[in-house]
Order: structure tokens, then C-alpha cells, then sequence
């Protein structure tokens, strides 16, 4: 094997075992893991509703990654948790929440995707009513490899047990989930331009410069 093809199977390979971690192969949730996960999820204190719900999201799996679009607004004056620090701001219980779920997401190719300040102006708003509409503070999109990493997170343990600090962090707050139709931030493909353009410039760089230099 020549130098010059190691220069472009090394960033190949690198591209390719990434692409493997990042990517979930599993396809659509099985039956034994939809009926374990909904039992997980149930026991931890939900209601009905809210396990249908969930058990519907499960069911109608494509296999395929889904972004989670959060709107936040924080509390200015949370409540006091027994046990915690009295002083505590919503940030410091939402950054508690947030040191558990990020430990959890970055096991399993999961990540935040954007995240911005609100520039406290609704353009359009319609059909839910004026208080749910205004005054957000921020927006986050958390990228998801799947349904069934997804599944994996809210029915650990912890999860449920920080819950309470999130909900005492925000004043309201919305998240739902997005397949994408359309997604040019996708890491697997930024990565594989930036593994190209670099290999290709040292190509250039390296064996262009040789050629030149041939008699």
C-alpha cells in the first residue's frame, strides 16, 4: 500500500467508524423493547395520558434520527427544593438536570444541534392563546441518533429523579419531536466534507508538489 493511499483510507476509516457510532442500524423498535420501554416509563409516575402518548411515538418508529425542539422560559424567582442549595438560581437546577442528560446523550451519539436567546418578539402566533405564545427566553434542539436512544434516556433512573429540577427551573416550557426532511448540520456530513477537503488539499499539497518537481 502506497503512503498516498494510506493519506486517504486513514480519514476514510475515521469517517466510516464515526458514521457507524453516530448512526443507529437497529431500524424500528421491536415489540420486546417497545413493551419494556412503556412499562419503564409507566412505572416512574406518569399518567395515562401520558403513556399513550408515549407509547404512540414508540410504535410509529422509522429507525431513523428526530430532533427534539425545546422552548424555555426560565424562572426568575424558582422555587426552593428541600435539600438543595437555598440560593439556587434556574440555572443551577437546570444545569443539575442538564450534568445527568448530557452524560447520558454523548453515550449515545445524542447532542445538542443549536441553541439561541429569544429576541422577545412573536411574529405569528394563533390559536393557543396569548400567555403560551409570549415570553420565551430561548430555543434548543437536541439531536437524537433514535426512538430507541431516545427510549433509553427518559427511563433511566435519574432522569425522573433531576426531572424536578427542571420543572422548577422553567415557567412553562414545550418540546416536541422533528424527523428532518432537510438537515445540512448533520455531523456525518460536515465530517465528511471536512475529512475531503483536507485529505484532498494535503494531496495537493504533498504529491502535486511532486509531480511538479519530477523532471
Amino acid at each position: 500500500m502506497t503512503r498516498r493511499q494510506i493519506l486517504w483510507l486513514v480519514p476514510a476509516a475515521i469517517w466510516l467508524v464515526f458514521t457507524f457510532w453516530y448512526t443507529d442500524f437497529g431500524g424500528p423498535l421491536a415489540e420486546e423493547e417497545i413493551a419494556e420501554g412503556v412499562q419503564k416509563f409507566q412505572s416512574q409516575g406518569y399518567t395515562p395520558e401520558q403513556v399513550a402518548a408515549f407509547e404512540a411515538f414508540l410504535r410509529n418508529d422509522t429507525g431513523k434520527q428526530f430532533l427534539m425542539v425545546n422552548n424555555i422560559d426560565m424562572d426568575d424567582n424558582p422555587p426552593q427544593i428541600p435539600g438543595y442549595d437555598p440560593n439556587a438560581t434556574a440555572s443551577d437546577y437546570l444545569d443539575y438536570y442538564l450534568d445527568h442528560i448530557y452524560t447520558q446523550f454523548f453515550r449515545r451519539a445524542c447532542h445538542p444541534a443549536f441553541a439561541g436567546s429569544a429576541l422577545n418578539y412573536t411574529a405569528d402566533e394563533f390559536g393557543i392563546g396569548s400567555d403560551a405564545a409570549f415570553g420565551w427566553d430561548s430555543t434548543a434542539l437536541m439531536r437524537y441518533r433514535s426512538r430507541r436512544s431516545f427510549l433509553a434516556i427518559i427511563t433511566h433512573p435519574e432522569t425522573r429523579n433531576r426531572y424536578p429540577y427542571k420543572v422548577a427551573a422553567m415557567v412553562k416550557t414545550i418540546a416536541y419531536p422533528v424527523e428532518t426532511d432537510l438537515y445540512l448540520s448533520d455531523v456525518r456530513f460536515l465530517l465528511f466534507l471536512v475529512l475531503g477537503l483536507g485529505t484532498a488539499l494535503a494531496d495537493i499539497f504533498i504529491y502535486g508538489r511532486q509531480r511538479r518537481a519530477s523532471p
